[in-house]
C-alpha cells in the first residue's frame, strides 16, 4: 500500500446544488464519510471540530438524514485528507444491485498523489469490508517513502517492475512476482524502470 498524504483527485466534480442523502437511489455521501473517518481513527468530535459544526449535525449527515451543503462537502472531505470527488465516484449510475459488490472499472474510485508520481485506484467497492483492494500504478522514478501501520498486505506486480524494501531488506519485484508482509514493519516502494509499474494489493484492515 503506498503512503496516503497529499492527495487529490485527478479531476473535479462540480456541483452546483446541495447533496441530498437518504434516499437510496441518491449517492449515500454520509455513509461514505462514516467509513472513511471510522478508518482513519477519527471520533465524530474530531471531524466535528474542524469543520465546525455540531457532532449531531455531523451524526445526520452520517445517517443520510440531511441535506449537505457543497461547502460543507469541502470541509469534511478536508478534514478526512480526500478531495471531494472521492464521494461522487462509482455511485451515481451503479445499478443498486451491484453496490457494495461491483466495481466496473470506468468507476473506480482514483487518487493521485501530489509529487509522488503515484495513482491509485481503489477496487473494493467500499473501505467498509475487512480489507481493502487497491490497483497502485507507480510512474518511472517515483518513490513512496518509509511509512509504517497496523495490519498486513499482499501484492502483486502486474507490470513493470518494483523496488521493495521490508525492514532493512531489499527486493526487486518483478512483473509476475507476489509478496507479502506484517504493515507494522518499515517499508517503501520504488519504480526503478522507464515504464510504469502496476501492483494490485490487498490490506487488511482498510487503511486508507
Amino acid at each position: 500500500m503506498l503512503k496516503r498524504h497529499q492527495s487529490e483527485t485527478v479531476s473535479e466534480h462540480q456541483r452546483l446544488t446541495d447533496v441530498r442523502a437518504g434516499d437510496q437511489e441518491d449517492v449515500l455521501i454520509g455513509e461514505q464519510i462514516r467509513e472513511l473517518r471510522k478508518i482513519k481513527g477519527l471520533t465524530l468530535q474530531d471531524i466535528a471540530n474542524k469543520v465546525g459544526v455540531s457532532v449531531g449535525y455531523l451524526s445526520q449527515i452520517e445517517r443520510n438524514r440531511s441535506k449537505l451543503p457543497i461547502g460543507v462537502l469541502r470541509q469534511i472531505s478536508d478534514a478526512l485528507g480526500v478531495h471531494m470527488n472521492w464521494f461522487f465516484q462509482s455511485m451515481p449510475d451503479t445499478p443498486l444491485d451491484e453496490r457494495d459488490i461491483v466495481v466496473r472499472k470506468s468507476n473506480r474510485r482514483k487518487l493521485t498523489f501530489t509529487g509522488l508520481g503515484i495513482v491509485e485506484e481503489l477496487l473494493s467497492p467500499n473501505l467498509s469490508g475487512p480489507l481493502e483492494f487497491l490497483l497502485s500504478t507507480i510512474a518511472p522514478g517515483a518513490d513512496s517513502g518509509n511509512y509504517t501501520h497496523d495490519g498486513a498486505e499482499a501484492g502483486l506486480v502486474v507490470a513493470g517492475t518494483m523496488d521493495l524494501w521490508v525492514g532493512d531488506r531489499h527486493f526487486r519485484i518483478e512483473e509476475g512476482d507476489s509478496f507479502s508482509f506484517r504493515s507494522t514493519e518499515v517499508h517503501r516502494c520504488a519504480n526503478p524502470g522507464d515504464v510504469p509499474c502496476q501492483i494490485v494489493w490487498v490490506i487488511t484492515p482498510p487503511h486508507y
